[in-house]
């Protein structure tokens, strides 16, 4: 593991330290977790997003054109 500074407000690093102190951690172990769970969050929504691009068969007309936009719209 690696070692960071931060600079953070006031409010923030009180929020963060009553934080640790109820899950019985430390600022640092806190903040760490905090940023695995960003970066898994964020890798799940990329790979979703790009399944969900790949994923041609909801766009399928059948072989049937598509409607106009007026059509649709009128």
């Amino acid at each position: 593991m690696k070692n960071v500074t931060i600079t953070v407000e006031d409010a923030t690093l009180e929020w963060v330290r009553i934080e640790a102190a109820k899950r019985n951690t430390s600022v640092s172990r806190l903040v760490g977790e905090m940023l695995t769970d960003k970066m898994q969050h964020d890798d799940a929504y990329a790979r979703a997003q790009r399944e969900w691009v790949a994923d041609t068969s909801s766009f399928s007309s059948g072989g049937q054109p598509y409607p106009e936009r007026e059509a649709l719209h009128g």
